[in-house]
């Protein structure tokens, strides 16, 4: 997955570098606003078939483990409780749960789960992972998707790399205290999702974060 990621990024480099026009005033070469525009979107799109690839993975691997999929308004009562208790659980800890549809978004800021530049969980956040896995052990009919993010300081491949690792350390954390393998899918977004400015230092922190979304396993 990441690999695919960082080839869209080199591919999108390429694109934007080949497509130049002269100014007319200064005489000098610029990039097309158009070609930008036009990577920009090839590189987004790539980014979300990565995300709706990844899920589609976890709902099988679900599916051949056996965990029966929620239908009709079951779907949304389920959720409805499992973010009810996941808010209580993880309140005061620093992790944000944000709802989008049926889905619910556990933001994990970097500097509260890992050191700088290091993709071992932090002993002090081991306790919030406990909280969290109470509920997810409770709620299993949904998938865990643990996606990684960095700024944009630094190689892109380097930071392709980290946030996939952190993401895996997240996974492998929360396999050790129980949860079922085939919910956990896990992904690496390096710098290509950031949520604030990478032009300074707190719009920085707040880039680099793990984000589990918690996604109902859904018949169809």
């Amino acid at each position: 997955m990441r690999k695919s990621l960082l080839l869209a990024f080199v591919g999108l480099l390429a694109f934007v570098t080949g497509c130049t026009t002269l100014d007319p005033y200064t005489g000098e070469e610029r990039t097309a606003r158009a070609a930008t525009g036009a990577g920009i979107g090839a590189l987004a799109g790539a980014i979300v078939g990565s995300v709706t690839s990844s899920r589609n993975r976890t709902q099988r691997a679900m599916i051949g483990a056996g965990i029966g999929a929620l239908t009709g308004a079951a779907i949304g009562n389920y959720m409805d409780q499992q973010e009810a208790e996941i808010r209580q659980e993880l309140e005061g800890t620093g992790v944000s749960v944000t709802r989008v549809g049926d889905n619910l978004v556990l933001n994990m800021p970097g500097h509260i789960t890992f050191d700088v530049d290091r993709t071992e969980i932090k002993p002090e956040f081991d306790p919030v992972l406990d909280s969290v896995v109470t509920v997810l052990n409770k709620y299993d009919k949904t998938g865990i998707e643990i996606a990684g993010h960095t700024d944009s300081t630094g190689p892109v491949e380097y930071n392709m790399d980290l946030s996939e690792r952190r993401a895996e350390s997240v996974g492998r954390a929360l396999r050790i205290r129980g949860v079922n393998p085939a919910r956990i899918g896990t992904i690496g977004f390096g710098p290509h999702q950031p949520v604030a400015t990478n032009a300074t230092p707190a719009g920085r922190t707040l880039n680099r974060r793990v984000e589990l979304t918690l996604f109902p396993l859904t018949a169809g």
